[in-house]
């Protein structure tokens, strides 16, 4: 790309996101309902159609002390229905649910005795628990919200569980915004926890096969657990196995109670709606949720590292090498740096880690960095990852990523490169907003994260002042290793033999 075609385009993007800015502030209308619930309307009206965003300030880093996976459990518990939707008989449903909490009482409280336990009586009650859940699964009407909403022309139905938050998002026809509030208030306000000993096999089997039976995830959990030893980062959004078998209706409850109140949560609708239409549903079926406090802040926090820690994990897969640095949470002015470097190591083919450890050395498969990980709200740490090339080592592939990552440290990145990275992050940026989805998300995340909806456009002026002299700081700053955490994969010994 010739310099002047790629002044044109970064002058473009500047002036996109300012006209962005003036052009959503006309769009945007923002509200509170008197039990703390906070609304973000943005009209779009070019196309009949809106997303229906909902954004709860609480994921996995908020789950209780062993009860790891509770919040992934109740997102997968917000699409069971509710009292008139989901069940053959409610009534009789809701008596089936209680008696079965009632025999899986008994049981955990027989089971405590430990050596004293009267094995007879457990095996009585195992038995027991297992006929109760069988007699609710009888009462059930199976998928029934999932298919009420996609008969009603939804698209994109889902949800998402990370650290920091949850989402659950979809799309629909314009003229069915108020079916939509009606559903996405009753299940917010009468959830029922109907499945909810099924569904949570279901939660262990997606560790089983994103953690366990997932090199890659088997790296990162190690990275993670090897990483923080304060933090709530230490665990990863999936749980611990033995939480999760362990769950209990009660443990939703309580969870539900604690971080699902109306002033722990901001709802988005973007696209082809009416504001007062949106304000007077939003008041209608959300008015009755009853106002909560709002949940206690994460106070613990990672204690100084003071050395760098390794973690090997013996493999018969693919060896893999993955490198964390201890970094500052997304409030820090350092913040949108990382993102910067991130684009100067790994932005495609033109990236340093691509063209020096794969395409030069041929010591990698692949390489990548990543800002922030595994969240943005607590201390969290910057990670390079890397495959080494057949024939290639470890040792070898960190000694080689390392000296790239000295020379962020004693060169300045040239002007070229930087004014590359900055129009590419940009309008990366830019892109995630096309869809009514992507935007609701973004303006809900910067709502929760920064305090309003603007920074999403004010992290594009923060990252033009961004200058070789920041990277370079931000680089000896924290690339250090004392703050540095290794976790590689290797094959085993007997086969390495």
């Amino acid at each position: 790309m010739s310099n002047r075609l790629f002044c044109a385009l970064f002058a473009c993007v500047l002036t996109a996101s300012a006209q962005n800015v003036a052009d959503l502030e006309k769009r945007i209308t923002e509200f509170d309902l008197p039990n703390g619930l906070h609304f973000i309307v943005l009209e779009r009206h070019n196309a009949p159609v809106f997303a229906g965003l909902s954004f709860v300030n609480a994921g996995a880093a908020n789950d209780p002390a062993g009860k790891a996976g509770i919040a992934h459990m109740f997102e997968h518990m917000a699409f069971k229905g509710t009292p008139s939707i989901g069940s053959k008989n409610y009534a009789a449903e809701k008596l089936a649910l209680d008696a079965l909490e009632k025999t899986y009482d008994q049981l955990e409280e027989e089971r405590r005795k430990g050596p004293r336990a009267d094995q007879a009586k457990i095996t009585k009650l195992e038995a027991g628990l297992k006929a109760d859940i069988d007699k609710t699964f009888g009462l059930v009407d199976q998928d029934a919200f999932t298919r009420m909403v996609e008969e009603n022309g939804a698209v994109g139905l889902n949800a998402g569980t990370s650290m920091d938050s949850t989402t659950y998002f979809m799309s629909l026809p314009a003229n069915r915004l108020e079916m939509w509030f009606m559903l996405e208030s009753d299940r917010f306000i009468t959830p029922v926890f109907r499945e909810f000993y099924k569904e949570r096999g279901v939660v262990r089997n997606e560790y089983a096969m994103r953690i366990e039976s997932d090199p890659q995830g088997q790296l990162v959990t190690a990275l993670m657990n090897t990483a923080f030893a304060d933090s709530p980062y230490h665990i990863g959004y999936a749980g611990i196995p033995s939480d999760i078998d362990n769950l209990r209706v009660g443990d939703a409850l309580a969870f539900r109670k604690t971080y699902y109140v109306p002033s722990n949560i901001t709802i988005v609708v973007a696209g082809d709606v009416d504001p007062k239409e949106v304000r007077a549903l939003a008041t209608k079926y959300f008015g009755p949720m009853p106002a909560g406090p709002l949940p206690p802040p994460i106070i613990t926090k990672e204690q100084e590292q003071r050395g760098e820690k390794r973690v090997a994990i013996e493999t018969d897969a693919q060896p893999m090498l993955a490198i964390g640095y201890k970094r500052p949470d997304a409030l820090h002015a350092d913040d949108p740096v990382f993102d910067i470097i991130s684009g100067i190591l790994s932005q495609g083919r033109t990236g340093r880690l691509y063209k020096d450890l794969v395409e030069d050395k041929k010591l990698a498969l692949g390489a990548a960095a990543y800002a922030t990980f595994p969240g943005g709200k607590q201390d969290n740490i910057y990670i390079v990852f890397a495959v080494p090339n057949s024939g290639k080592t470890i040792d070898e592939l960190e000694k080689a990523t390392y000296d790239i990552l000295e020379k962020l440290k004693k060169e300045p990145v040239d002007d070229a490169t930087l004014k590359r990275v900055k129009i590419n992050v940009r309008a990366g940026l830019i892109r995630g907003l096309n869809s009514n989805i992507g935007m609701a998300n973004a303006l809900a995340a910067a709502h929760v994260g920064y305090g309003s909806w603007k920074k999403l456009y004010s992290q594009l002026d923060e990252l033009e002042k961004i200058t070789a002299a920041d990277v370079q700081r931000v680089a000896k700053t924290y690339f250090r290793a004392k703050g540095r955490t290794v976790a590689y994969m290797s094959k085993s010994s007997q086969e390495a033999k």
